[in-house]
């Protein structure tokens, strides 16, 4: 054991990246037998290769392109291949299960806080809106499946998205209590004035150009890389845009996929290499990398910790800083990026 784990954490990218290909590779194989979801795999296989558990893999950057990538693959993917004629037919399901799974666990959460944590009221406010908010990290396993059109599909992907909107829009109100200089009732007004009509402007050209683009480069141009590398580049264009406004990155890779989808038939050649891709290398990045970082030990060591890491994303968050710190802007927007 000694003689190992003096070549171990592997830090040459090369043999990180077989590693990862290894890890990839094997957890479909594994888990099949056992009949359990390759994802699962791959999240175990994270925190096991991980430095809280072996430390084989050193966390370079590598997983932090790969895994940026990989989380809005994912939803880009769920805009993508989401039913919009289900919306239309549902939209008061699709809002109230939304307000229910964001108001839900950010009430629970932030009592929990106060009550049991003795946290502060903004603290356990952060801590609320980390709860409130989530991504479709089991989304692959659907369209593994092939129930991306389900209506209960449908229906998850849009409250989720729901609630996630509304978990961002409440943190950035929180980081702007910490930011903004001018505390006035004024300077307050003034913010949200400037926030709402950001995220109205982005929405908004969104829909008028995205489409026009779509239609122009897919019908002028037939050769596959091309077109893939279009899709992509929206996509990312989409993601900057709105994490420039003040939303994180994912937010605009859903918005993009939900946009495009209408131009990308489920059943092409596109969407094909789309999901191959995303579903080969992008995504099991992401879910390695962040459950490599996840710290499995906690509950054992810290008996609070247990109840606000439930989940790789939060646990990353409170790894990064304690609640009752005043971090900066850019750390208070990274807490929902994962």
């Amino acid at each position: 054991m000694t003689f190992f784990s003096s070549y171990l954490p592997v830090t040459d990218p090369t043999t990180i990246f077989f590693v990862v290909l290894l890890i990839v590779l094997s957890a479909p194989i594994i888990m099949g037998k056992l009949r359990i979801p390759h994802i699962i795999g791959m999240v175990l296989a994270g925190v096991i290769v991980g430095e809280y558990g072996l430390n084989v893999l050193k966390r370079d950057d590598s997983f932090e392109l790969f895994g940026r990538v990989g989380l809005l693959y994912i939803m880009f993917l769920a805009g993508l291949e989401m039913d919009l004629e289900s919306v239309k037919k549902n939209v008061r399901k699709f809002v109230v299960f939304g307000l229910l799974t964001c108001l839900v666990p950010l009430v629970l959460t932030y009592a929990m806080s106060v009550v049991v944590l003795g946290y502060s009221g903004r603290a356990s406010f952060l801590l609320g809106c980390i709860m409130a908010s989530n991504t479709l990290i089991a989304y692959p396993i659907v369209g593994r499946y092939g129930l991306q059109r389900h209506h209960s599909v449908a229906l998850s992907v849009g409250s989720s998205m729901i609630s996630l909107f509304m978990a961002l829009v409440m943190l950035a109100a929180l980081a702007s209590t910490f930011t903004q200089s001018d505390a006035s009732v004024a300077g307050q007004v003034l913010f949200w004035l400037l926030f709402v009509l950001k995220i109205a402007l982005f929405c908004a050209g969104s829909l008028v150009l995205i489409p026009r683009m779509a239609r122009y480069f897919l019908r002028r141009y037939s050769d596959a890389v091309m077109q893939y590398i279009f899709v992509m580049a929206v996509m990312f264009l989409s993601a900057a845009l709105s994490d420039l406004i003040g939303l994180e990155g994912i937010f605009g890779a859903f918005f993009s996929g939900l946009i495009l989808g209408r131009y990308i038939p489920h059943v092409s050649p596109l969407m094909n290499r789309i999901e191959f891709i995303g579903n080969a290398l992008f995504i099991p990045y992401f879910l390695i990398g962040v459950c490599s970082s996840t710290c499995a030990r906690w509950p054992m060591t810290r008996r609070w910790s247990g109840w606000c890491c439930s989940s790789p994303s939060s646990a990353r968050s409170e790894r990064r800083w304690r609640p009752t710190s005043r971090p900066s802007s850019s750390a208070w927007r990274s807490t929902t990026a994962t």
